[in-house]
């Protein structure tokens, strides 16, 4: 088995895996070989990285469950270092931070929730902040 990166005439990238090159050939000549965004079957191989396997794994099975703990207790450590530095303002986030901005509110920092049009809407007018993906709480 062999793994393309392709690319169709719309320019969207996609992976796709064949038995060998030959067998992406044909099938793409027969117009077999389709885009998964738009469907569009004029297909060509983009540039991609080779992966030569060296015999030996450098990753352990325990690395990835590993990392995503180092990850999580980041996450927990950047929140508890906002939670006692800034103020909460909850859903008022977005109109907290356009007041700062816009200097009709006092300059601190702030956290909160916004939608994704509030966070759309503070990035059009050039409002600067931050969006971090919390991880749950736990009671352990």
């Amino acid at each position: 088995m062999i793994s393309f990166n392709l690319r169709c005439g719309k320019d969207h990238v996609f992976e796709a895996w064949f038995k060998d090159g030959k067998t992406y050939d044909r099938q793409a000549k027969q117009g077999k070989v389709l885009c998964p965004v738009c469907g569009d079957s004029k297909t060509e191989k983009a540039p991609m990285a080779p992966n030569i396997a060296s015999g030996v794994s450098r990753k352990t099975p325990g690395d990835t469950a590993k990392q995503a703990a180092a990850f999580r207790e980041t996450l927990n450590k950047l929140r508890t270092e906002i939670e006692k530095n800034c103020d909460y303002v909850g859903p008022n986030f977005a109109e907290e931070a356009r007041k700062i901005h816009y200097k009709e509110a006092e300059e601190r920092g702030i956290y909160g929730e916004a939608t994704d049009q509030e966070a759309d809407a503070l990035k059009d007018e050039g409002i600067e902040f931050g969006r971090i993906p919390w991880p749950s709480r736990t009671n352990s």
